[in-house]
């Protein structure tokens, strides 16, 4: 079925995907689970399911120091930049690594989800997914972890609320780990609500037990399953959301938690996607003026990454 949405003028393509050739350029280790595959496979697979015919690719420009400086300590930025390699990889920890293009990468996939940010907020667009690597959302405001080095989706938060008519935005996390970077750099910003659910106790272990109100954190049991995970999201998340009524929702897509996932031990499908997306495809119509930005986490096993993926983006469509 093609995806075409439609608008107050007519008919338009269904929206814009943001990538770049260089996320496919971040180098890790061999063996390493978020590895250059991961988007080659998801972008070749929505080219065979006809999903490209409908959304338009576009390519992020890099964006300014600033704009990374709202979220992260300059120490942060020059230790990424101290450690890049000339040659080879580098490892920051045991599961983060650095290439010779790694941090032009991450620096382009947190302008992909600023620029879905400034299509949504001119109008051009309701809603944009960014499929880039190395995902953000383990990135604390001084340190990288957990196969990110940049919060993209936090530097995107904090960029809308730059715009005069965002004065609220909600981060929406369902990746199978907590995103811990993202409510450590939003924690202290009220108009930014973080959502985010995730297998427990798992990694990272950090602040996942912070109770303040713009903070929703919602622990899965490793083996939970579709009902377990909708009937959370319906009860921690829906009611926050409509109380916060953001002008914004920004999306961390992680599926990861889909049963195939080598990394982790939670039973979603990609039915368990396309529902939440549809939860969050609401409120942002009620809310936000349709206003979705999503942008790719986790997601390790190749089909399952491909199949929900395309599950969400049909949903947001």
């Amino acid at each position: 079925m093609p995806l075409v949405a439609t608008h107050s003028s007519g008919i338009f393509h269904a929206m814009h995907i943001y990538t770049h050739p260089e996320f496919i350029h971040h180098d890790v280790a061999e063996g390493h689970p978020e590895r250059p595959d991961r988007l080659r496979h998801l972008l070749d697979h929505l080219d065979r399911e006809g999903i490209l015919d409908d959304c338009q690719l576009r390519e992020p420009s890099d964006l300014n120091d600033a704009q990374i400086l709202a979220a992260h300590t300059a120490e942060h930025l020059e230790f990424l930049r101290r450690s890049e390699p000339t040659d080879g990889i580098v490892p920051l920890d045991p599961d983060t690594w650095m290439g010779t293009r790694s941090l032009n990468a991450a620096r382009l996939a947190a302008s992909a989800v600023c620029s879905g940010v400034d299509d949504v907020v001119a109008g051009t667009e309701q809603r944009v997914f960014c499929a880039v690597r190395p995902p953000g959302h383990h990135a604390e405001a001084n340190s990288a972890m957990g196969f990110c080095l940049l919060n993209s989706v936090a530097i995107a938060a904090l960029h809308a609320l730059e715009q005069t008519n965002i004065d609220r935005v909600a981060i929406v996390d369902f990746d199978v780990h907590h995103g811990n970077g993202s409510v450590d750099i939003c924690k202290d910003h009220p108009q930014i609500m973080v959502c985010s659910s995730f297998q427990h106790p798992y990694y990272p272990n950090r602040l996942d037990d912070i109770e303040q109100p713009n903070i929703v954190n919602t622990p899965l049991p490793a083996g939970s399953g579709s009902d377990d995970f909708r009937r959370a999201i319906s009860t921690q998340w829906l009611g926050a959301l409509e109380q916060h009524q953001p002008d914004l929702i920004l999306v961390s897509a992680g599926f990861d938690a889909h049963q195939l996932d080598p990394l982790a031990a939670l039973n979603l499908q990609e039915q368990d996607f396309q529902w939440i997306t549809q939860q969050i495809v609401s409120i942002a119509n009620r809310y936000s003026q349709g206003r979705v930005v999503s942008t790719l986490e986790g997601g390790y096993d190749l089909e399952a990454l491909a199949r929900s993926a395309q599950a969400h983006i049909e949903a947001l469509v």
